[in-house]
């Protein structure tokens, strides 16, 4: 790497932050358009973005930035699939620092992202496989407020979601987490598209289905309200650039 080479520099820090320039985009040109506390500081390629390299740099605990979710909001896919991808490979660093067959400490691989030990055990970035579903009752679709996203004064609305447990197709998982979180039996499983969530490793597998019966009833410990509805009556959604977004969308276009 030298110092004119035209770049994009992904700068990590604190719990999803990222570096970004006064237009609210991921640094692009030669290192100089970094701040200068970073001139000697050591990136790693990660992948390339229009044709030129994409350069990773984790500061741990700097909390100084913006976060990753910003890129998503503002409607730049890319820079977020990028930027998503940066976080999951320095999540990977930050938490296999030591072996967890033999607790020796552990050093990057040369040739991959891969974490090796002295002892030669090699791992690889986790990825947290995910099932997220439009669950579809004619005109309408099912939608649910969660705990974790939840503000009293102007809630959001999303799809059901949740991971893959060992031994269970996608498929059952759909079924599964639909019931547990709603109460409701679905139907006629149909896969959509997939999307890499960095939140903090995981893959989102979008489906939508059919409702087959049951009444709402909601986990408590997952979700504060859900119910039914039709397009003309919609509640606060998801970001466009989200998978959930998309499902919605697709769901009440009668598509899939």
């Amino acid at each position: 790497m030298s110092l004119t080479e035209q770049a994009r520099w992904f700068v990590l820090g604190g719990d999803h932050l990222v570096l970004l320039d006064q237009q609210g985009e991921v640094p692009q040109g030669s290192k100089a358009c970094l701040p200068a506390a970073l001139a000697d500081a050591h990136f790693e390629r990660f992948d390339e973005w229009q044709g030129q390299p994409c350069y990773l740099l984790d500061l741990g605990d700097e909390a100084d930035m913006s976060p990753l979710r910003q890129l998503m909001v503002a409607g730049d896919e890319e820079g977020f699939r990028l930027a998503g991808r940066a976080w999951q490979l320095a999540t990977f660093r930050r938490t296999h620092r030591f072996c967890g067959e033999c607790g020796a400490p552990m050093t990057p691989k040369a040739g991959e992202w891969a974490q090796v030990c002295q002892h030669g055990h090699t791992v690889y970035p986790r990825i947290s496989p995910c099932i997220i579903v439009a669950v579809r009752k004619g005109p309408e679709i099912l939608l649910a407020a969660h705990r974790r996203h939840y503000q009293a004064d102007d809630p959001m609305y999303t799809v059901l979601a949740g991971f893959v447990e060992a031994g269970e197709n996608l498929e059952q998982c759909v079924a599964r987490e639909v019931f547990e979180e709603s109460g409701i039996r679905v139907r006629n499983v149909r896969y959509v598209a997939s999307q890499p969530w960095p939140f903090p490793h995981s893959l989102m597998m979008g489906f939508t289905a059919d409702y087959e019966s049951g009444e709402i009833r909601v986990q408590d410990d997952e979700l504060v309200a859900a119910d039914f509805f039709t397009a003309d009556r919609l509640p606060r959604l998801p970001p466009h650039g989200t998978i959930a977004r998309r499902l919605i969308e697709r769901s009440l276009a009668g598509e899939g």
